[in-house]
């Protein structure tokens, strides 16, 4: 005998079908305010942030800059005669030296041999000259007793005019040797440090040759280069601080701001005299600024100011609670303060933190203790 089997899909069909019936009457009171309607969703607030305004304070003005430090003025020693062979180098690079002091000596003795002989030509020139003389006053004694003719005279006048010219001409040769041996003494002009050498013993030197190159009073000066606006802005006498490479510190004044600016760069020189063993050494290039006193200066925390492209922003907090972007162009900066030099106003309502993750329009919450400081001068 089969089995029969009994299938239940009408029953099912049924409950489904109610389950169905159940659902529309309930979205219907739903639609017509019953108390279990759904209320709107609102925009949730993805971070909470702080706010500041700027403050106006009283900052230092400087003028940043780089340049080379040179020497205040060079000295170049070389001899003032030539044909002569250096004898002797007394002083080597870095020694310090005093005005007068002897630096190199050329050899004399050539020089000495000519004096000898133009001091043996004014002692025969001198005789020669006496004895003239001495003829034409015997000449003029006898002028008016007949001995002697008028033409006669005058030779004797002639002939002591003569001798008188060729013993000045001998003095005036002894006393160019003499000249020339005392520049065999190669000295120095004024105080300094001797920066270079480059004569070398036993060379025979044509005037001019440079010996030595000395930093005149070992003054160095730092010698940045600036262009036209912050040129407008520098006095002479204004403080300088400067970097080394070395990581040490200089400290100088401005001793002269240049008159022109470069045709090519469109950028003048200053000149700032350097303090006395700062440290320094001619021909480094260092970083510095000089102090121009105090200006006002518009200033935000530097948490503040996002960096994109190069570029600074801020995020200004607006109505409803959203923020907006807004470029800035920054100045100096102290501690942990940053100048704003356009872009915000007193009255902008800055966001502090989180700058990185807020986007345009986005929605954000004030902290509890994010309300805005009063301004006030330091």
């Amino acid at each position: 005998m089969k089995n029969k089997t009994f299938s239940n899909k009408p029953g099912i069909g049924i409950a489904l079908l109610a389950a169905l019936v159940f659902l529309t009457a309930l979205s219907g009171c739903r639609k017509d305010g019953a108390p279990g309607a759904a209320a709107p969703a609102q925009e949730a607030s993805l971070l909470t942030v702080q706010v500041v305004q700027a403050q106006t304070q009283k900052w230092p003005q400087t003028v940043q800059a780089n340049g080379a430090i040179e020497a205040w003025q060079d000295i170049i020693v070389s001899p003032e005669t030539g044909g002569l062979r250096i004898a002797e180098l007394k002083v080597d690079v870095g020694a310090k030296v005093k005005r007068g002091d002897l630096l190199a000596r050329l050899a004399d003795d050539t020089v000495r041999a000519e004096m000898r002989k133009q001091e043996a030509a004014v002692a025969q020139s001198r005789a020669s000259f006496e004895q003239a003389a001495s003829n034409y006053r015997r000449a003029k004694a006898a002028e008016g007793s007949g001995a002697l003719s008028e033409q006669q005279i005058e030779e004797y006048r002639i002939n002591e005019a003569t001798a008188k010219a060729t013993l000045d001409a001998a003095m005036a040769e002894l006393d160019s040797i003499r000249l020339k041996l005392s520049q065999t003494r190669i000295t120095a002009v004024d105080d300094g440090v001797v920066a270079s050498k480059s004569g070398v013993l036993g060379n025979v030197v044509v005037a001019g040759t440079e010996l030595y190159r000395l930093i005149r009073q070992g003054r160095l000066e730092w010698r940045p280069e600036v262009d036209a606006r912050q040129l407008a802005a520098i006095h002479v006498g204004d403080k300088a601080s400067l970097t080394l490479p070395d990581g040490g510190q200089a400290e100088g004044a401005v001793r002269l701001v240049g008159p022109v600016l470069s045709d090519g760069t469109g950028r003048a020189t200053v000149y700032v005299t350097l303090s006395q063993n700062s440290g320094a050494r001619r021909g480094m290039f260092a970083s510095g600024s000089m102090s121009l006193g105090e200006s006002e200066a518009l200033t935000l925390p530097q948490q503040a100011i996002t960096r994109r492209d190069g570029r600074g922003y801020v995020w200004l907090l607006g109505k409803e609670g959203r923020v907006a972007s807004r470029a800035v162009e920054t100045g100096r900066s102290q501690g942990d303060r940053i100048e704003v030099v356009t872009g915000v106003g007193t009255d902008d309502r800055v966001v502090l933190n989180g700058g990185a993750f807020l986007a345009e329009g986005a929605k954000v919450t004030l902290s509890e203790d994010g309300k805005t400081p009063q301004r006030k001068q330091p």
